[in-house]
């Protein structure tokens, strides 16, 4: 996910009370650096990555790392200077184009890279760059990322990386900018001692030893990748193999866990293959197959590194063992192995250009949890659990933050804009459809990188819905929307309208009433009205707008009239 994780787990589930923040707040000051990370400058924009091709070696005792990254790049115009991004106190020891030596400088997280002459529009080329340092120590991984320097319950050495949001540059070098994954995927090659194993992402290329007492690992990725997700785990692992028969043919399925845990994750795992079959009829095919998919026991909660997921979760239902919503359906699935697992489809699949736009993750995945619910339990569990996770919602601050600088909006990403799809999903009232979207923009977005309007614009064609003012409500301001209605005293004529909302929010709603579902079409800020037929049943239900949709509701006792 992560600072992801904050995206990776639900940052609603564990984050604090932030003071109340409305849209037009103003923004706290940014930096140079800030928008040398977030921002595609001239010294990024000329360049577009196809392939990492990364050796690393870890000290576990230093808690250092050394390594190389070979980086094939095509030119898309003529361009010369560089920007390459990697972490104090990380250093870049060597930079090479074509067997010479390229020169550098240095700007806090940024090296530039000036190359001899001009590279010309079109031209592929690979850059060789050395590091090494002491990378940053997360202290609490996910949330706090970076390298992570534990032991096992044996003692033994338990390493691994979390770096959402903070950035692959924490420890290799790279364009570290969710818009440009490597378009023909990446290698990386873990060098251990020969008493551990070394895991990461897709499918295990082969394993050498070219030192005595070691052994280099080599895993290889076919499909583009995020380069957060693109991370080792290395411990005292073993491992276990399973064929799922999905919509794409046979998905091999792996899973990587410390020897002595390998009886309880047989038995918790076996939630993989529900997973699957849940996820691929609601969101479409598995989006990795030639990269196949692996839970991997992490020494953290849990993280959503494409085709390796890493697993932390204790081997229990819930999130360590607690439901978030509070209705007891969260306690029926590992949190874990269903969230994480979701973000394939919503992060990994589809990929938010800015950080900014991390709800296009967390609240697609989110909602994910609805969906297994339901698959799991039936519908009326999965409305349960979305309206139970509505108290992780904060309305501390909008979910969409500033663009170009690497920050990500409020942790209400998860909670709210998970409750804003099921709201569409009920504002639109055709379940196969609602179905047939998520599948669409699995296809119509795959393995690409979006823009909150890319989703906007493609979920408005597809449901024939205009969901632009939705978005800006629940996305860009903190105002929970209220449905106002009035019934005259002769029953002959009902009110409504949304109050507490932006102009032009026109989210439609069903009431029940005992003829069945009757569509009402409010406006903000303006009374519309319906005349009742003598005898005609009056939907006094309204209790069900505000478990479906996220709104409030308030009856006013008098017709207050256009």
């Amino acid at each position: 996910m992560k600072t992801k994780l904050r995206s990776l787990l639900p940052c609603f589930l564990l984050c604090v009370s932030f003071a109340h923040a409305q849209l037009g707040a103003p923004p706290r000051p940014f930096t140079r650096a800030d928008t040398l990370r977030g921002t595609i400058m001239p010294e990024r924009a000329w360049w577009d990555v196809l392939h990492y091709s990364i050796l690393v070696k870890p000290d576990y005792n230093n808690k250092s790392i050394a390594g190389k990254v070979d980086m094939r790049f095509k030119a898309v115009k003529d361009g010369r200077r560089m920007q390459i991004d990697l972490q104090e106190p990380m250093e870049l020891t060597k930079a090479y184009y074509k067997d010479k030596a390229i020169p550098y400088t240095r700007e806090g997280n940024v090296y530039y890279l000036v190359f001899p002459q001009n590279l010309a529009k079109g031209t592929v080329g690979t850059l060789a760059l050395a590091f090494k340092g002491n990378p940053r120590i997360a202290k609490r991984p996910p949330w706090d990322g970076g390298w992570i320097f534990q032991k096992d319950k044996l003692g033994r050495p338990w390493m691994s990386v979390a770096c959402q949001g903070l950035g692959a540059s924490v420890w290799y070098p790279c364009k570290d900018h969710q818009s440009d994954e490597p378009d023909n995927g990446a290698t990386l090659a873990i060098t251990v001692p020969d008493t551990l194993v070394a895991v990461a992402n897709g499918r295990l290329v082969n394993k050498q030893s070219f030192e005595a007492g070691t052994i280099t690992w080599k895993w290889e990725v076919k499909n583009p990748i995020n380069n957060y997700n693109l991370v080792p785990y290395i411990g005292k692992y073993v491992t276990w193999h399973e064929d799922f028969a999905g919509e794409k043919g046979k998905l091999d399925c792996d899973y990587w866990v410390l020897d002595y845990e390998l009886d309880r994750a047989k038995v918790q795992f076996k939630q993989a293959k529900e997973m699957l079959t849940c996820f691929e009829h609601w969101m479409g095919p598995y989006p990795f197959y030639e990269d196949g998919y692996k839970l991997v026991q992490s020494p953290h909660l849990g993280m959503e590194h494409q085709s390796a997921v890493a697993y932390g979760n204790g081997f229990q239902n819930g999130y360590l063992g607690r439901d978030q919503s509070g209705t007891g359906w969260g306690l029926k699935w590992d949190f874990i192995i269903v969230h994480e697992s979701g973000h394939e489809w919503f992060a990994n699949n589809i990929t938010s250009k800015d950080l900014a736009d991390m709800w296009i993750h967390e609240g697609f995945t989110n909602y994910s949890e609805t969906l297994f619910t339901e698959c799991q339990s039936g519908k009326q569990a999965g409305n349960e659990y979305n309206y139970g996770s509505r108290r992780g919602i904060h309305n501390d601050r909008p979910i969409i933050a500033r663009y170009g600088v690497n920050k990500e909006g409020s942790g209400d990403m998860y909670p709210k804009s998970g409750n804003m799809l099921h709201s569409i999903r009920h504002a639109v009232n055709d379940d196969e459809k609602f179905r047939g979207m998520l599948r669409f923009l699995n296809k119509r977005f795959y393995h690409q990188t979006v823009t909150t309007e890319d989703i906007q614009s493609e979920m408005s064609k597809f449901l024939g819905l205009k969901v632009n003012r939705i978005f800006d409500q629940y996305l860009r301001t903190t105002q929970v929307p209220v449905f106002e209605y009035a019934i005259s005293p002769d029953k002959t004529k009902l009110e409504y309208r949304w109050t507490n909302c932006i102009d032009g929010f026109d989210l439609p709603v069903y009431v029940q009433s005992s003829k069945g579902l009757l569509l009402l079409s409010p406006e903000s800020n303006k009374w519309n009205t319906k005349e009742l037929k003598p005898g005609e049943p009056i939907p006094y239900d309204f209790d069900s707008i505000e478990k479906n949709y996220y709104v409030t509701v308030q009856r006013r006792e008098q017709v207050s009239g256009n």
